[in-house]
């Protein structure tokens, strides 16, 4: 049973939204992927850039402080902020960006900060205001008084954070009301962390200028630390390398024995690099992965969230893992933990065949390298992922190429098609998957001819211009019935329409169905002459409806075709609608037939047609008080004879 031209269009266009709507998904979540890449790839080039700037200006923060300021903002779009150190007691502007003259004189003096900046010293995590103009005037400070005035309004204080201890504060401000996300909070927590490896590199270069008996020492120091950022600057993805220099690295400079960097992998801590240990030392190790207890330095290192310092492992009395520190020949052990987000995702560690203890300036360099340590994982990390989610965009992007093109194939198909056949022939086509309708067959049809008369009059006497746009009034008014009605358009020329029914899709009513699209068209015909009748223009519509045999195949040549009905049928059509005066609607007597329970109907008797042989029986579809129903039934009412 052949499917109707109902579902079978429906489920065309049901399948083309489908394909639109997949191809949609697919472009946005390309898109989405591509744009987690660029931003991925912005954070690390900025990250990379503050760390050359930090390895170009040891000692001088301004500007690196500066940098990060520059970064961090253009990352998230901000255009004020600032960061300020800590002493202990009051809080000083080191740099600045964007913000206005009446702010910038608040901030050149010292200050104690409001409330909001005694929660970073109490430890918080950081400090958001949504809204400044929410806020109590008691609850701010010189400054915060003078960026109300300015105009700001969204602020975010992120806290520079050294063992646990106060050193200043990054922020970003914005003069509309629009919070901080919490990516863009971990983003400035991470320039944050950078800016402390400028201070603690700072301090650490101060120190080694107040102190010109250590200056060598705090020279190699900053050398080995400069070599460090340059290895986490290149090395990209790749953590290894900059492992092993860190250990390596660690232990020259803090004149250790053995040094091993652990990592933190399902709950356990595995070793990820390691420095001065035998083959046989480091597969032991690598047997025995470590849980956090104080038997072990590193457990022990996890658990106290510090640097641990057992200046003798052959004596500590927690100290239970014999068996590391004979295999390993390890008296004085250091170890420093590595955080990330609070969590202690690796211990760095050193260790002396000797008993001797580091000093603290080591223990400060080794915290440093930590701070690397983590700063060089978190690179990986994010590469990794980056790596990871640009081939799978890669692979989903060549799937859907793949898709797209078949797609945008299959749509251009039906373009094409559109462009010289009836829209629901142009679509069975597609849903097929050939063009064999195409081909020559006999069927039986309903044909139907209209045109309008005194058109040629009409077009001798106006001007082009006029004439054009009555017919581009008249088509756009007419053309939508054909579709509507669900007939096959063969031809539209001039003010002259050939529409066909039950081909290239059957149906059951098709001689109800041409009535009644005739009948709309006379409708929509009438108030477009009605309008032009004001302009002076006497036309006229008229139509000829004959049902019969015709042969229906493609007609044309490559690049211009078209699907049309050829035999007796059509011209007897055609003649009747010659026939037709000023609103009739002259059908044959098979078509009256048809529709004589729906329609009424003027016997006409039998009507000599130019081209015909013989006299031909035609009736005519009275003018209808109500507008015709566009569904299949017609409102008409019946009567007249019958053929």
């Amino acid at each position: 049973m052949s499917a109707t031209p109902d579902s079978t269009l429906a489920d065309s266009e049901r399948r083309i939204a489908d394909l639109e709507r997949q191809l949609a998904e697919r472009e946005a979540e390309l898109a989405e992927c591509k744009a987690e890449r660029d931003e991925a790839l912005e954070q690390q080039t900025a990250t990379a850039e503050v760390l050359q700037v930090i390895n170009s200006s040891p000692g001088d923060l301004r500007p690196v402080f500066q940098a990060i300021l520059e970064k961090a903002h253009s990352l998230f779009g901000v255009a004020y902020g600032g960061l300020a150190a800590y002493d202990g007691e009051q809080f000083r502007m080191m740099a600045t960006r964007g913000y206005p003259e009446q702010v910038l004189e608040a901030l050149r003096r010292p200050f104690r900060g409001n409330v909001y900046h005694q929660q970073l010293v109490n430890g918080e995590r950081y400090v958001h205001i949504s809204d400044m103009r929410a806020l109590a005037s008691e609850q701010l400070a010189a400054p915060g008084m003078a960026a109300i005035a300015a105009g700001i309004r969204s602020i975010l204080m992120v806290p520079l954070r050294k063992d646990a201890r106060l050193l200043g504060h990054i922020s970003a401000s914005r003069r509309e009301v629009r919070p901080f996300s919490e990516k863009e909070i971990d983003l400035l927590e991470n320039f944050a962390a950078q800016a402390v490896i400028a201070m603690e590199n700072a301090r650490l270069l101060g120190e080694l200028r107040e102190r010109t008996d250590d200056l060598q020492e705090s020279l190699e120091y900053q050398t080995a630390t400069s070599d460090v950022l340059k290895v986490i600057s290149r090395s990209g993805p790749e953590l290894e390398p900059v492992l092993d220099t860190l250990v390596e690295t660690a232990a020259r400079l803090c004149e250790a024995d053995k040094a091993m960097i652990y990592r933190l992998s399902d709950g356990l801590y595995r070793t990820a690099a390691s420095f001065g240990f035998p083959p046989e030392y480091k597969a032991f190790i690598e047997r025995n992965p470590i849980t956090p207890s104080r038997g072990t330095l590193t457990g022990r290192t996890v658990i106290e969230r510090r640097a641990v310092h057992i200046e003798d492992a052959a004596t500590d009395p927690e100290y239970t893992w014999t068996e590391s520190q004979q295999r390993g020949n390890l008296r004085t052990l250091l170890g420093v933990p590595l955080f990330r987000e609070g969590v202690v995702v690796g211990v760095i560690t050193l260790g002396r065949s000797r008993v001797e203890r580091f000093t603290e300036k080591q223990i400060a360099l080794v915290t440093t390298f930590a701070d690397q340590a983590v700063i060089a994982m978190e690179n990986a990390r994010l590469l990794g992922e980056l790596r990871q989610r640009t081939e799978e965009v890669a692979e989903l992007n060549r799937g859907l190429e793949a898709r797209v093109a078949e797609q945008v194939e299959e749509l251009g198909r039906v373009g094409r098609l559109k462009r010289f056949l009836a829209p629901q022939l142009a679509e069975l086509i597609v849903s097929q998957g050939d063009e064999k309708i195409l081909e020559s067959h006999r069927r039986e049809i309903v044909v139907v001819f209209c045109d309008l008369r005194g058109y040629t009059a009409f077009t001798e006497t106006a001007e082009p211009e006029e004439v054009l746009r009555f017919l581009s009034e008249y088509h756009g008014a007419l053309g939508p019935l054909v579709s509507q009605f669900e007939g096959t358009l063969d031809q539209f020329s001039g003010d002259g329409i050939m529409v066909f029914f039950n081909d290239p899709v059957p149906c059951p009513d098709p001689a109800e169905r041409a009535v009644k699209m005739a009948v709309a068209m006379r409708e929509e015909a009438g108030k477009l002459i009605a309008a032009w009748r004001r302009h002076g223009c006497e036309l006229g519509f008229g139509a000829g409806i004959a049902q019969g045999y015709a042969t229906l195949g493609q007609i044309g040549f490559s690049e211009r075709s078209g699907y049309t009905a050829i035999g007796t049928v059509c011209n007897l059509a055609a003649r009747l609608c010659a026939e037709a005066k000023d609103g009739q609607i002259l059908v044959s007597s098979h078509i009256a037939e048809a529709v004589e329970a729906v329609a009424r109907l003027e016997d006409l008797g039998n009507l000599e047609l130019k081209g015909l042989r013989r006299p031909v029986a035609a009736f005519n579809v009275v003018q209808s008080p109500n507008a015709p129903d566009a569904r299949p039934n017609l409102t008409l009412v019946a009567s007249g004879p019958g053929p």
